[in-house]
């Protein structure tokens, strides 16, 4: 069962960049199929997980940026959910890592913080979008965030 506190978060629109989650035709896709989900909070975690293996994602979760760093040198998944406030690394700085060694990977930024400065450095440093908690997975957009550009 997914806590009051994680259901609340998932209630808020979706904020992303024209042109860098959908496929060139303007279709989603979850041809992805091992994502990473870095994240402290450990019921946002269940929520999430639960979320995406219901549409056929293998989900390893973290919640730390070493351990983010440890799964993504041992598993290379295609798509990460990442949150920027984290024990150890913050996720910017486990985004310009991975960025550095795979970066083909789609990293999605999912976090309670929200401003101009950390969207632009986020995107500078290679995310594919940037998602404010609280979320809401009703919104198709999560479709088109996961979706592979070709």
């Amino acid at each position: 069962m997914v806590s009051r506190a994680a259901e609340a978060r998932l209630q808020q629109p979706v904020f992303l960049w024209e042109g860098a989650v959908t496929n060139s035709n303007g279709t989603a896709s979850n041809s992805a199929r091992r994502m990473l989900i870095v994240e402290d909070e450990r019921d946002l975690c269940e929520c999430l997980q639960e979320f995406f293996e219901s549409r056929g994602f293998s989900i390893r979760v973290v919640y730390s940026g070493e351990e983010a760093l440890e799964c993504v040198a041992r598993e290379s998944p295609d798509v990460i959910l990442l949150d920027i406030l984290l024990p150890g690394l913050s996720g910017l700085e486990v985004l310009k890592r991975v960025k550095q060694s795979l970066p083909n990977t789609r990293i999605v930024m999912v976090t309670g913080l929200d401003g101009i400065e950390l969207r632009a450095e986020a995107r500078l440093y290679g995310a594919a979008a940037y998602i404010t908690k609280p979320y809401d997975f009703r919104d198709t957009t999560w479709s088109s965030v996961l979706a592979n550009p070709t």
